[in-house]
């Protein structure tokens, strides 16, 4: 048996073995309490329009304004660690590591409850001022790692022909440099988004209010007034509404830019 025949046996043999698996879970699953638990039909005009004009709504403005928060905090943090000043490396890669070792649930709880406990009179305002700077702290982090890599690709004669062209270092950085760096990282700086989307599920930890309520704080409420989890099911599928077409824009600039290469 050459190498070819061989590779075939295993892929066929996974085939089979994933399709006894799946006859096996079919078999023995009770659909009726599945159905009974997840598909109860009825609720589900009971979630809208709230689950889309409120609940997706304060999603996206969680996620959005999230984004432009790490977005800033990112590029200033990027920016302080290719510095050829020492204290400015030091401090952005304290906060990286510090901030993407971290889980986002227990930074989320720091900044939402310890910070203004420690700080006496302390409050971060706005009715969505707590919930975005939690995440927009913990997307910071690794934004941040994202645009230093996206700067350094940037070939480096850019900023030697810039330089002997009489601009600053700052303006070579501004104008030359930093224009190329997110044409390159447009692709995982998408995919940083959709993660973020998905991070702000963790906000719910803070505590909101009816107004402010994202997804799956929406969808978990709806779960106790019904005892049933067809609200989460539905949850679900918004999410995947909002996502599956970023996912599908990542994959075409990937291509995008792999044809462009």
């Amino acid at each position: 048996m050459n190498k070819r025949q061989r590779n075939n046996l295993v892929r066929w043999s996974v085939y089979l073995l994933s399709l006894a698996v799946v006859g096996v879970v079919v078999a023995i699953v009770d659909w009726g309490q599945v159905g009974h638990a997840l598909f109860q039909v009825e609720l589900i005009p009971q979630l809208f329009p709230k689950i889309l004009t409120q609940a997706a709504r304060n999603t996206l403005i969680f996620t959005s304004l999230g984004f432009l928060l790490g977005l800033v905090l990112g590029l200033v943090l990027a920016l302080m660690r290719v510095s050829r000043v020492g204290p400015y490396r030091w401090f952005a890669s304290t906060f990286i590591e510090v901030f993407r070792g971290l889980p986002a649930l227990l930074t989320i709880f720091l900044i939402g409850f310890a910070l203004p406990l420690g700080i006496p009179g302390f409050r971060i305002p706005g009715t969505y001022g707590p919930g975005v700077t939690a995440v927009g702290i913990v997307a910071s982090a690794y934004m941040a790692e994202t645009i230093r890599a996206g700067i350094q690709a940037v070939p480096r004669g850019q900023m030697e022909a810039a330089r002997s062209l009489g601009m600053s270092y700052t303006r070579a950085m501004v104008s030359i440099v930093i224009p190329q760096a997110f044409r390159i990282i447009i692709p995982p700086m998408t995919n940083e988004f959709i993660l973020l989307l998905k991070d702000t599920s963790l906000i719910s930890v803070l505590g909101v209010t009816d107004a402010t309520r994202e997804l799956t704080r929406f969808g978990r409420d709806a779960v106790l007034d019904n005892a049933n989890a067809t609200p989460l099911v539905v949850v679900g599928l918004v999410y995947l509404a909002m996502t599956i077409p970023l996912t599908r824009l990542v994959a075409q600039m990937e291509k995008r830019a792999a044809r462009a290469r």
